[in-house]
């Protein structure tokens, strides 16, 4: 199932392929953090998630933002639970 024109949309979609293709990116890790709740709304998230996604994404974003880290992560988490929220709507 596909929840086109939701907020995040665009990164749930990225994460989805970057985990198929075996790339560890924010969309990838987001899907990770996420893929149960995302399964269950009927997304085809593939079962190779990224262990320990949480942590991950922090350093991965340390390495991007520095001090702004915290907030980058915070803002990318509520968008992650805007688009859950949503399809639950839809669904």
């Amino acid at each position: 199932m596909r929840y086109d024109a939701l907020p995040g949309e665009e990164l749930i979609e990225s994460g989805i392929t970057d985990l198929e293709r075996g790339i560890e990116s924010v969309p990838a890790l987001l899907v990770s953090i996420a893929a149960p709740r995302l399964r269950m709304l009927g997304l085809a998230v593939p079962e190779a998630t990224i262990s320990s996604p949480e942590a991950r994404l922090y350093r991965l974003l340390q390495q991007t933002h520095g001090d702004a880290a915290h907030s980058q992560y915070n803002a990318l988490i509520r968008r992650l639970v805007s688009y859950e929220r949503a399809a639950e709507c839809v669904r």
